[in-house]
């Protein structure tokens, strides 16, 4: 019986703590912050999965800044929703929703035929959407779900987008990434999880793979004035991780020392549109800052081994 007592004072002196220092968590749990005042007046941005979570924050950070941000979601009525709720927040944002199903090769093709046709140039590509551990199902290409839409989705629309972006240069490319990366590796033996699958681990593969892909990019497009740096948001406050019940249990309980969805935005804002980034590329950045990559990230010969079995998957050749 005493034992029970103890546990339970225990547990309501951590509770009553937590509740006088909340201000103070939740202040250090926020991470750094983009400062920088820089205007897109006359810019194009492509943001995809911008109907929630930080690309929601984040496009109506860029929208505020002046840029014409183009919404790139799966669920157009979600899109349609969000942009409403930019524009009540923003009377003057230029937020437009197209759809963009990136776990199938035919809606990226489709939406990049259509952008042509609408936009003649793009100052920013923000590859932020993704899936977190969802039970083994295949995108529409056949491919896993969480690399088809983390990492080939997104290689395919960057390879379709990237004369658009050159033609447009100073541009820049931000791949969303995450701390994940560090226990992720590429299996190249059994790429798209064939042979086994296990949802934290090919998560966590895909999160590499968006890392490499970065570092690949950047170092193929020196020279062009296209930057790419990849980001990690911090642990957000979001429903990515509905797939997963223990990872949605541990999100409640500890809500407190979680980023808000426009706190993690800020790393993709400062990549975006920070002055001092204008010829930075191959970078990675957390809470506005350079941020450290495992060495699996590093391994340049990794990296162009998984953008050649990407290419090949996707039926693609890079030449330009």
């Amino acid at each position: 019986m005493m034992v029970l007592v103890l546990i339970v004072a225990g547990l309501v002196v951590v509770a009553l703590l937590m509740v006088l220092f909340a201000p103070y968590i939740r202040k250090y749990s926020a991470g750094g912050t983009c400062m920088s005042m820089a205007r897109l007046d006359g810019k194009t941005v492509l943001i995809t999965g911008a109907n929630t979570g930080i690309g929601k924050e984040t496009a109506l950070d860029l929208a505020i800044r002046g840029a014409r941000v183009i919404m790139a979601c799966r669920d157009v009525e979600k899109g349609e929703e969000a942009a409403a709720s930019i524009r009540r927040i923003y009377c003057k944002a230029n937020v437009e929703v197209r759809e963009l199903d990136l776990a199938d090769t035919s809606s990226i093709r489709a939406f990049v035929q259509r952008l042509h046709r609408e936009v003649d140039h793009l100052h920013i590509l923000i590859n932020n959407a993704g899936v977190m551990m969802c039970p083994y199902v295949k995108t529409i290409d056949g491919f896993e779900m969480q690399l088809g839409v983390n990492h080939l989705g997104h290689f395919l629309l960057t390879y379709l987008l990237i004369g658009l972006l050159k033609r447009s240069a100073p541009a820049r490319i931000v791949v969303v990434s995450s701390l994940a990366h560090n226990v992720g590796w590429i299996r190249f033996h059994d790429l798209l999880s064939q042979g086994s699958y296990n949802s934290g681990l090919a998560y966590c593969q895909s999160k590499l793979a968006n890392l490499l892909f970065a570092r690949e990019l950047a170092r193929r497009l020196k020279g062009s004035s296209v930057t790419v740096n990849s980001v990690h948001p911090g642990l957000v406050c979001s429903d990515l991780v509905r797939h997963s019940t223990i990872m949605s249990l541990l999100f409640s309980l500890f809500s407190l020392f979680l980023k808000s969805p426009r706190d993690g935005a800020q790393t993709s804002i400062y990549c975006a549109v920070a002055e001092e980034l204008h010829s930075l590329t191959g970078k990675h950045f957390s809470d506005c800052a350079p941020a450290s990559v495992a060495p699996q990230g590093r391994n340049e010969e990794t990296a162009r081994k998984l953008w050649d079995a990407s290419s090949e998957l996707l039926g693609i050749v890079w030449d330009h």
